[in-house]
């Protein structure tokens, strides 16, 4: 919903500028999409990472030493 009233803005935007601008405008909006989906990946990987840490620590405390 909110990525498609995004989307609605800029193409309301968009329809009023000349070629130059509607090329910054498209520009500015991709960018924006694309930091929102690194930023997302990395809070992805970030979660994966300590849960991994998290499973490994819990391993080893039932799990007998092998020394």
């Amino acid at each position: 919903m909110k990525s498609s009233l995004l989307a609605l803005a800029l193409a309301a935007c968009v329809s009023m500028l000349s070629g130059c601008a509607v090329v910054a405008v498209a520009d500015v909006g991709a960018t924006v999409v694309v930091k929102t989906a690194g930023l997302a990946a990395d809070a992805a990987i970030g979660t994966v990472r300590l849960t991994g840490k998290a499973v490994g620590a819990a391993a080893d405390l039932v799990l007998p030493s092998s020394n």
